[in-house]
């Protein structure tokens, strides 16, 4: 706990002066594909101790001057509502959000570009937010036999029938919220309309897992595995570039596939001037060179690894995820010899929950328990009852044992839950009237104004950040708000705490 295996400072240098370097190299304007999460890369700063969930960001802040940014979107995850389960946004949403982070860090990102775009009323209506906020947009059409029928594709018919999206800096980072969002074609359109005004310019990709200078069966890169469980993705070891320079490269699957494709395609926009003989060749990551501790970095992965089998299994049991995502984590597990009780709370939340409903032989309605690992090493637990959820009481239990605060001394007066648990039962006419733990956040703040015990105990909440949690439940919205702002790292068990609902 609390140990650093990444030197961030080491990274931001080595990635800000690579990533320079390409651009020199291209002479020309140089396209960026961002693959992954270019803000908020919690994946990253799990398996990589150390790395800051920012640093693209802060990797391309440093040069923002010579930076131009566009955002892709594919139009039927407009469409369909796809979520971010990081964040518990839709990706529509994810744009306006991104477009005010670049803004917060001092860049502009005013361009969007709406991919495979078929006419649909709610991508319609979504340009015409965007726009109304001075937002240029872009609608890219689903190209004819893309993207095999590579003289097709490479022609006025294909790329050509995009319109061009005018930039002015030497940078263009295309990004998008997430994966199968068209980055990489709308990054192949430009070049083509660049190559054809006669305007010199480059591909490269910015992704940071699977690292490709770790061994492939590195935990950090079996962990990226465990992330892509649902779409499949593994890991392999690249031959192009084993063939062209002798050394072992680690890429992934889809990469590797597309690559033979990929070369055809850029040697036909720009008459063979890229000399790209592997994806990893393509690649401008220097994530490997900030790791400076292996063996905190490996524990790490493994956790993470971990609670992607967790976070699969209550996808689910809640219907939004399916049993061969569950079984590929699974397998994943295995490779690396690890057990749910690898994760040093699950076994402290399951025996918390057995001996709360011992002690309470059956009454409150004991039905969910939870644990955590603070920063120092300590374990608290929690567990719910008739006026409080579950990661209520574990929240307010930790403040208590971080702020030194006895454990029987009540932070928020009875008459304050008694207020709201009446509101929630008899003016919203809520079933459930015991406290989720964004309402309890919201109560402990109100006691604190009257409180010194709470006022203490709210102090505390920043050190909450980075630790590790399990549940013996599924935990509510509300809960998973709650900690999901806290910045607490939660796995729970695959199981509803209703009755009704406990099969999985």
């Amino acid at each position: 706990m609390g140990k650093i295996g990444f030197d961030n400072d080491r990274y931001l240098r080595e990635q800000n002066e690579y990533i320079l370097e390409r651009m020199k190299k291209v002479d020309g304007k140089l396209y960026v594909e961002c693959g992954g999460k270019l803000l908020f890369d919690y994946h990253a700063a799990r398996v990589l101790p150390g790395f800051d969930i920012n640093d693209k960001m802060k990797v391309f802040h440093s040069f923002k001057d010579k930076l131009d940014v566009i955002i892709c979107i594919h139009a039927g995850d407009i469409e369909h509502r796809k979520m971010r389960s990081d964040f518990g946004i839709s990706y529509d949403t994810d744009v306006f959000k991104m477009i005010d982070d670049f803004a917060a860090w001092g860049i502009k990102a005013n361009k969007v570009v709406i991919t495979r775009y078929h006419g649909e009323a709610s991508v319609a209506t979504f340009a015409d937010m965007l726009q109304r906020r001075g937002v240029l947009v872009y609608f890219h059409k689903e190209i004819m036999g893309y993207p095999e029928n590579v003289d097709m594709v490479v022609s006025d018919e294909g790329y050509g029938a995009n319109p061009y999206i005018p930039t002015d800096k030497p940078v263009v980072v295309v990004t998008a919220p997430g994966p199968g969002s068209g980055k990489l074609a709308t990054c192949l359109s430009q070049m083509y309309h660049d190559f054809k005004a006669g305007r010199k310019s480059g591909y490269a990709k910015f992704e940071s897992f699977p690292i490709w200078n770790l061994p492939i069966d590195h935990p950090v890169n079996i962990a990226y595995e465990a992330a892509t469980a649902d779409i499949g993705d593994y890991n392999q070891i690249d031959h192009f570039y084993v063939s062209s320079t002798g050394e072992i490269a680690v890429n992934y699957n889809r990469d590797m596939e597309a690559f033979p494709l990929l070369k055809r395609i850029l040697n036909k926009i720009t008459g063979g001037s890229l000399d790209y003989n592997s994806p990893t060749d393509m690649g401008v990551n220097r994530l490997g060179f900030g790791i400076i501790d292996d063996e905190v970095v490996r524990e790490a992965a493994k956790q993470e690894i971990i609670r992607r089998y967790y976070r699969a299994a209550c996808e689910y049991a809640q219907g939004i995820g399916t049993k061969e995502t569950v079984g590929r984590c699974l397998s994943i597990m295995e490779r690396v010899d690890l057990k749910c009780e690898d994760r040093y709370t699950v076994p402290v939340a399951m025996a918390a929950l057995e001996n709360a409903i011992a002690r309470g032989k059956g009454k409150d309605g004991i039905t969910c328990a939870a644990s955590i690992q603070l920063n120092d090493g300590r374990f608290v637990t929690g567990h719910n009852s008739s006026f409080m959820h579950a990661s209520s009481a574990l929240v307010l239990n930790s403040l208590k044992v971080l702020a030194g605060i006895n454990k029987s001394v009540e932070l928020i007066p009875h008459q304050i839950v008694d207020s709201v648990t009446a509101m929630k039962r008899d003016v919203l006419r809520g079933r459930g009237v015991s406290l989720n733990l964004d309402e309890t956040l919201i109560c402990l703040a109100m006691s604190a104004a009257i409180n010194d015990d709470a006022k203490k105990a709210l102090d505390e909440l920043p050190l909450l950040r980075g630790c590790e949690s399990h549940m013996s439940h599924i935990p509510s919205a509300g809960d998973s708000s709650g900690l999901r702002k806290l910045g607490i790292n939660v796995t729970s068990e695959p199981k509803f705490p209703s009755s009704n609902m406990r099969n999985f």
